[in-house]
């Protein structure tokens, strides 16, 4: 294949939360066992990497502070959904992490956002919705509830398309899709059902379609300005496609906090 042009980055910005209280010490998702401590100075190290990337690379990132009580709110993606200026809150699904909605919806009224929407059905913030440019895709099936989808679209006013998600490692729809620029996205195809991937396949049917081996590396955990892709560095496998379509792919080591569950995309919430 061909070698495309070099991609043009555009400057985004993310909303992120420090490690500092990261632990694992329940299970709500196939990658957490309490069993395997956390090296919480080297996950602290590698979430500054990233944090330090993203601004090296000309973006600006706000930080949440984090409460010794919520070790998950380095996910901050799962927080919100905000488009245009309009923050969809999250309701999440689990008891341990109910609180991080009201101090992810208290950020936003405290920061100058005045459409701020408390939401009514469970929907775990981008962990489960995806932007593009045409649609708001978003993922069901463990987490966020298919009711969260008519809610979604009438509160941004953007078409909003359901995917089944079928294996628990990829409990979110950040762990097997990303939108990589406008509407052009990779995903795994295994995650999904087979009525959702046929319609992945008629909507993006250029897709950068990942390997198992890709998938399972959460190498579809990723973040793209439109021309760099931060992923897990272990995604060798994507590297080279990446590549061949003009971006450049930037690989990124978030081993420990890969023990809750989560990587590159996970930590960093877009605002819009």
């Amino acid at each position: 294949m061909r070698t495309a042009a070099p991609r043009t980055a555009r400057s985004r910005r993310f909303l992120m939360c420090p490690p500092t209280h990261f632990k694992v010490t329940y299970s709500i998702n196939p990658w957490m066992d309490p069993a395997k401590p956390v090296d919480l100075p080297l996950a602290l190290t590698q979430w500054e990497d990233l944090r330090d990337r993203y601004r090296a690379l000309g973006h600006s990132v706000e930080e949440l502070e984090p409460r010794p009580d919520l070790p998950d709110m380095v996910f901050a993606a799962n927080g919100a959904t905000v488009v245009q200026g309009r923050v969809l809150g999250a309701r999440f699904a689990h008891p341990q992490r109910a609180a991080e909605a009201d101090v992810h919806r208290e950020w936003f009224r405290s920061h100058g956002y005045d459409e701020v929407r408390e939401p009514e059905h469970i929907n775990e913030g981008e962990g489960d919705f995806a932007v593009t440019d045409s649609w708001l895709l978003a993922g069901r099936g463990f987490r966020s509830s298919p009711l969260s989808h008519p809610e979604a679209q009438e509160y941004f006013g953007r078409p909003v398309i359901g995917l089944d998600l079928v294996d628990p490692r990829y409990y979110h729809l950040d762990t097997a899709l990303c939108v990589l620029d406008g509407d052009e996205v990779m995903y795994y195809p295994g995650a999904f059902s087979p009525g959702s991937r046929a319609v992945l396949e008629r909507l993006f049917p250029d897709a950068l379609v990942a390997s198992e081996e890709d998938a399972a590396a959460l190498g579809l955990n990723a973040v793209s300005d439109g021309r760099h892709v931060l992923l897990p560095q272990a995604a060798v496998g994507l590297f080279a496609p990446l590549r061949e379509r003009g971006f450049e792919p930037i690989g990124m080591d978030l081993g420990e906090l890969l023990k809750g569950g989560g990587s590159v995309k996970c930590c960093t919430q877009e605002l819009r």
